[in-house]
This record gives C-alpha cells, sequence and structure tokens, in this order.
C-alpha cells in the first residue's frame, strides 16, 4: 500500500528562532508557526481560528532561518509529519506530540515586511542539503533561492556545489 507524508503551510511565527548544535555540530532549531483559518458559520458570521504548529529544521536550513527569520515574519514551509514520544519526568506518563520537521521553506514578504506576502520582491526557496541554487528567476529579480539535494535530517558534512545558471528563456513559463 502507498503512503504519503506531506505538510505544506503558510503561517507567521510566533517566536524568533534560535539555533542550537548537536554534540557533532548539527544545526538545529525549533520553530512555532501561527496558521489562520477564515471561515462563516451557517447563520453567516465570520470567525477566524489559529493553529499553532511545531516544526523543526536541521542543518543549513536551521542556520538560515535562524539569521533572517523574526517573529512575525510570514514563512511557507513544507515538511513532514513525525511523532515524537517521551516519558514525563514529573509523572512517570508516555507523552506524545505531532510536530514537522522542514524540508524546504520560503520567506514570504519583504525584507523588512513583518507581515503580508506581497508581490513576490521577498520571496527565497531553501531546502534541506547541499548549497546548489535552483533554476528560479535570477536574484535581482526577487525568486531563486537555496536549493538543496538530500532529506533534512540530521547531516554531519553538507555538500558544496556550484552556482545556477540563470537565462532569460525562463521568462516564457506560460503561468
Amino acid at each position: 500500500m502507498a503512503s504519503l507524508n506531506k505538510v505544506m503551510l503558510i503561517g507567521n511565527l510566533t517566536r524568533d528562532p534560535e539555533v542550537r548544535y548537536t554534540p557533532k555540530g548539527t544545526a538545529v532549531t525549533d520553530l512555532g508557526l501561527a496558521v489562520n483559518r477564515n471561515y462563516s458559520t451557517d447563520s453567516g458570521e465570520r470567525r477566524e481560528e489559529t493553529t499553532f504548529v511545531d516544526i523543526t529544521l536541521w542543518g543549513r536550513q536551521a542556520e538560515i532561518a535562524g539569521q533572517y527569520m523574526k517573529k512575525g515574519r510570514p514563512i511557507y514551509i513544507e515538511g513532514r509529519l513525525q511523532m515524537d514520544t517521551w516519558q514525563d519526568k514529573q509523572t512517570g506518563q508516555n507523552r506524545s506530540r505531532l510536530k514537522i520537521v522542514g524540508e524546504n521553506f520560503q520567506f514570504l514578504g519583504g525584507r523588512e515586511d513583518g507581515g503580508g506576502g506581497g508581490g513576490g520582491g521577498g520571496q527565497q526557496n531553501y531546502s534541506g542539503g547541499g548549497n546548489q541554487y535552483d533554476s528560479g528567476p535570477p536574484p535581482s529579480q526577487g525568486g531563486g533561492g537555496y536549493q538543496g539535494g538530500g532529506d533534512s535530517g540530521p547531516q554531519e558534512q553538507p555538500s558544496h556545489g556550484g552556482g545556477a545558471d540563470f537565462s532569460e528563456e525562463d521568462d516564457d513559463i506560460p503561468f
């Protein structure tokens, strides 16, 4: 039987990322994300509900998020669900929580912008692994970004690749 474990979210950070390092030197950061949902009740009343989600980033992604992201900034995250289980030290009970391990993310909004993901001037893509740039539009056009290979688990020795060859032919994309 086939299975799929993929999560895509857009929301705002609930706190500044704090980068920590494992004993072997791998960067890790935990993000808090607030995701809003607007809807109307049967009586026509508008409501908004907020869901708070815990996200973990590893390696270079953790370092980049720690360097550039701040509380309140909008972000797009792709990742996978993971169940954390532990035993509560005070009560001895087994505890668990569902969290997201980030695999890719994209900054939304402008560089100094604290909200709103407007006209495409401030978007950058990041995914785990090495240091290869994707073949999106050149950085001067607001896109592009960091695109790596491999999964986003702990990585001790990221690969170091080269840059991308940007061309004008990318402007002919019909969407």
